[in-house]
C-alpha cells in the first residue's frame, strides 16, 4: 500500500526561496527517511532545477502550461520542468487558476511525458470534473481556508468526504489530497481517515522556524 503524500508548496514566500528552499528540502528528505512517509516539495521555478538535482524526494513545479516548446514567451512547458528533473506539477492552484481547456492541456502534456499531475479544485463538483481527466491526484482546497490557520480537516470534513466519493465515482484510480490550513499531525490523520491519500500544505512548514519539527509532527500520527 502506498504511504500518504505530504506535499509542501513553497509558493513565493521569501522563507521558501534560495538557501531556505534547500533547508526545507533537507528537512523533508530527513523526515521522509525517518518516517517512511512520502514528502515532496514544490519550489519556485528558480529553485526547481537545483532542488531536483540535490535531493531524492519528489519535487513538483508549482504550475505548468500544456504548450509545446516554441514561441510562448513567459510560459512554462512540461519539457522544461522535465529537463529540470521535476516529478510532476501542480495544476490549477487556487492562486493560479486555469480554464478547463488549459487544465486538460496541462494534464495531457504531463501524462505524455510520464510526469505526475496534481489538479487543485475547490469543491466536490470541480473535483469530479478534474477526475474525468485521470490525473494522478486531485487536491481539494476550499479557498477561504487557505492560509487561514483553520484546517479543512476540522472545519469542513464533509467536503473531504464528498470530494473523495465524487472523484472515486468517476475514476477510482485517482488519488485525493486535501489542503487549506493543514498544520498538525492530527489534521493529517483526520484527512487520511476521511479517505484521502495525503495533504497539500504550505505556510505551516514554509514559515516555520524549524521545518523538521513541523514535518515530524505532521507525520507523527500516520
Amino acid at each position: 500500500m502506498t504511504t500518504p503524500l505530504i506535499l509542501v508548496n513553497l509558493k513565493t514566500y521569501k522563507e521558501g526561496m534560495g538557501n531556505r528552499a534547500h533547508n526545507i528540502a533537507t528537512a523533508a528528505q530527513l523526515v521522509a527517511k525517518e518516517s517512511g512517509t512520502q514528502i515532496g516539495i514544490a519550489p519556485g521555478y528558480i529553485d526547481l532545477h537545483p532542488v531536483c538535482h540535490h535531493f531524492a524526494i519528489p519535487v513538483y513545479a508549482q504550475h505548468v502550461d500544456g504548450y509545446e516548446p516554441g514561441a510562448k514567451t513567459g510560459h512554462m512547458t512540461v519539457d522544461a520542468i522535465k529537463l529540470a528533473g521535476a516529478a510532476g506539477s501542480l495544476v490549477n492552484h487556487s492562486e493560479r487558476r486555469l480554464t478547463l481547456a488549459e487544465i486538460e492541456l496541462a494534464v495531457r502534456a504531463l501524462q505524455a511525458h510520464k510526469l505526475s499531475s496534481v489538479v487543485c479544485t475547490n469543491n466536490d463538483i470541480t473535483s469530479a470534473g478534474a477526475a474525468a481527466l485521470s490525473p494522478d491526484y486531485v487536491a481539494i482546497e476550499p479557498p477561504e481556508l487557505i492560509g487561514s490557520g483553520v484546517s479543512v480537516s476540522k472545519a469542513n470534513p464533509e467536503i473531504i468526504r464528498r470530494s473523495v466519493a465524487a472523484v472515486h465515482a468517476i475514476n477510482p484510480k485517482v488519488k485525493v489530497l486535501t489542503g487549506a490550513g493543514i498544520q498538525s499531525g492530527e489534521c493529517v490523520k483526520i484527512a487520511v481517515d476521511l479517505g484521502t491519500d495525503g495533504v497539500l500544505l504550505a505556510s505551516s512548514v514554509v514559515k516555520a522556524p524549524d521545518p523538521v519539527a513541523v514535518l515530524r509532527d505532521l507525520v507523527s500520527k500516520l
